[in-house]
């Protein structure tokens, strides 16, 4: 018999986690059919840690992502970002602490096929001001960081599916966020690419003290997280510690 996932293993502090979601519920109601996505959720996410979201397709996993990112709004409970609750900041406010503290890692690269690796990396901070040579020297850490240094004037084009990737990890880490948020950033790589980015991340995680959340349906990449928690039905149906990697 299955494990009935359950909407409270503990009431969760908001003193615990850089990331705490209560009672968190999400509905998609698009006039003729509600789709109840978050059903009462809680989830905490502490400084530093990396942590795996995985479960079956249509489970709330990439809802849950983008409501603790605010990158959608809730229908009820509340999301607290060190503490502060999210629908007390404004859209600017939110908007301003996804570009400055915030990095997010898609499936698809998204990488502007017109642009160089370095140009790709430094776009967001070009669009947030930042001077051309602050930027280009900010991009080339970055690409530096994932091990591309070298490959900073190619095109995508150029690059294999696991470079491009780096180069999406290396634009979601130029302005340094505090947060990485990942939905399926190994998605489009075979196995052995997707080892070497999870690597990767792993190494970025401990070295930089960036705390990552990775929604995933490969447990060879959850498991390199510190923790992973599978969800079912909108709600958390258990966590753990993976065996050591």
């Amino acid at each position: 018999m299955k494990e009935k996932p359950t909407r409270k293993a503990k009431e969760p502090a908001v003193a615990e986690g850089v990331i705490v979601a209560k009672g968190l519920k999400k509905t998609y109601d698009s006039g003729k059919v509600k789709v109840d996505a978050l059903n009462g959720l809680d989830f905490t996410v502490k400084e530093g840690e990396m942590v795996a979201v995985m479960g079956p397709s249509g489970c709330g996993k990439t809802t849950l992502l983008n409501c603790i990112s605010g990158l959608d709004d809730i229908t009820a409970g509340e999301v607290y970002i060190r503490g502060k609750p999210l629908s007390q900041m404004s859209d600017r406010e939110r908007t301003r602490y996804r570009a400055e503290k915030i990095g997010f890692i898609f499936q698809a690269y998204n990488l502007l096929p017109v642009l160089t690796s370095a140009e790709n990396v430094e776009l967001p901070l070009r669009l947030a001001g930042c001077a051309p040579k602050a930027a280009r020297k900010k991009a080339l850490e970055a690409l530096d960081a994932v091990g591309l240094k070298d490959w900073c004037a190619h095109k995508p084009t150029e690059l294999s599916g696991g470079q491009q990737q780096r180069v999406t990890i290396a634009r979601s880490l130029v302005n340094n966020p505090e947060i990485v948020f990942g939905d399926e950033p190994t998605g489009n790589l075979d196995s052995e690419s997707s080892k070497d980015i999870m690597v990767l991340l792993k190494k970025l995680n401990k070295e930089n003290k960036q705390t990552f959340i990775i929604v995933t349906h490969d447990y060879n990449v959850g498991r390199m997280a510190d923790r992973i928690v599978t969800m079912r039905d909108g709600l958390i149906e258990k966590e753990f510690a993976p065996a050591p990697y």
